[in-house]
């Protein structure tokens, strides 16, 4: 049974949830377990967003197969390459699950444009974040309103800044409790998951993009390179975040 309504909205309280959770699934090996842990524990709705890359599918289809109550939805900045609008039919098709789709306001793009240009990103790192504010970090804060928990993606491999990344940690900007399941898996655990599992997967990353995002910030990556080297590869590397993952003394345990 769901916590009242008022105690759901009282930050300490997910705060203690959360560093409980953050310890229980450190001593957790299966993915299926952790799902079930993160839901027992987690009062109230747990949404999932995905960017339908290689990590989310797993989770994706890790969360399908289990039937959870976990919500998935993805945020469709109108920037995709094609290859992922086909690995986001692909994956309701063959895992039977509805992914909701999440657009930014359309008054809000067309503001940004009219003020800094189409490709008014490439200019400087302000604008480039300005964009991804307007095309995610606000759909995103939307479709986060109501939530109790937040599950992505996010491994500690694949970037210096997502090193510390916790399996749970409270995220006072959003007031709930922002988890990652698969924080401490390598890449080569994701691939073998897909590979057992035949995980429908973006085509793009057979092509050198480990990392996909919005088709003109996204490049293929050479061999050697950061798996993140081809977002926004303009940028300094240490600041390549577009916002939706930021920890600005925003969460705890992070």
């Amino acid at each position: 049974m769901y916590a009242p309504a008022e105690d759901l909205h009282r930050p300490v309280d997910r705060e203690n949830v959360a560093e409980a959770l953050n310890s229980a699934l450190s001593g957790i090996d299966d993915l299926a377990i952790r799902i079930s842990a993160l839901e027992n524990a987690v009062d109230g709705r747990i949404l999932f967003s995905t960017s339908l890359g290689i990590e989310d599918q797993v989770l994706l289809h890790a969360i399908a197969k289990a039937r959870s109550r976990i919500e998935a939805f993805t945020l469709d900045t109108g920037r995709h390459f094609p290859e992922t609008y086909d690995v986001l039919s692909r994956s309701e098709r063959v895992l039977g699950t509805r992914i909701r789709v999440v657009f930014p306001d359309a008054d809000d793009v067309e503001e940004l444009v009219a003020r800094d240009g189409i490709f008014g990103f490439r200019y400087s790192v302000e604008q480039r974040k300005a964009c991804c504010h307007v095309r995610k970090v606000l759909p995103l804060k939307r479709a986060l309103e109501d939530a109790a928990g937040w599950v992505t993606g996010v491994r500690r491999e694949q970037s210096t800044t997502r090193g510390d990344t916790p399996f749970a940690a409270f995220d006072a900007q959003q007031n709930l409790i922002k988890i990652n399941p698969i924080a401490d898996w390598t890449l080569e655990q994701v691939e073998a998951y897909v590979a057992e599992h035949k995980v429908p997967v973006n085509a793009l990353h057979a092509h050198g993009f480990p990392s996909i995002g919005c088709q003109p910030c996204t490049r293929a990556v050479a061999p050697g390179e950061d798996i993140r080297a081809g977002r926004w590869w303009w940028e300094d590397e240490n600041r390549k975040e577009c916002g939706l993952h930021n920890r600005p003394g925003g969460s705890r345990n992070l």
